[in-house]
């Protein structure tokens, strides 16, 4: 008889926030210092354009963010919102957001302890994804 092997692939999401801009702190306005790849990076000047806001056009994440704004549960901040969703694919074995300060480590590792998303939610988040940003970014995969 033949032994079946089941081969499976973990994914490590990296910059799982887009560069801050899934924490809903960044604004039209905000200014980031000269040598923050934030802003000389947009475009993959420097190195990977993903790396920078996902890849995703600036005022257009902010679109995005908004819009994931209104559909924000209670109790969950947009970066927990973003966290959860990535850890809901059983494909993903773990992310790798960054952080500042030890606040946003709490705020990031409680992701992993709440409830995963409800597919009403899932789909939500489907939609801001398809109307904001899937244009610009979905080719790249």
């Amino acid at each position: 008889f033949k032994l079946a092997r089941e081969r499976k692939v973990g994914i490590i999401v990296r910059v799982p926030l887009a560069s801050g801009l899934l924490t809903g702190k960044l604004a039209s306005k905000s200014a980031f210092a000269a040598d923050d790849h934030r802003s000389y990076n947009r475009q993959g000047e420097a190195f990977d354009r993903g790396e920078t806001f996902a890849g995703v056009d600036y005022d257009r994440g902010l679109a995005a963010v908004a819009a994931l704004k209104d559909i924000l549960p209670p109790n969950m901040t947009l970066a927990q919102l973003a966290l959860r969703w990535i850890l809901d694919f059983p494909e993903v074995s773990c992310t790798i957001p960054g952080a500042k300060r030890p606040v946003q480590v709490l705020d990031n590792t409680a992701a992993s302890a709440l409830p995963p998303l409800d597919e009403e939610l899932h789909r939500k988040i489907r939609d801001v994804y398809e109307r904001t940003v899937m244009a610009e970014v979905h080719q790249r995969w």
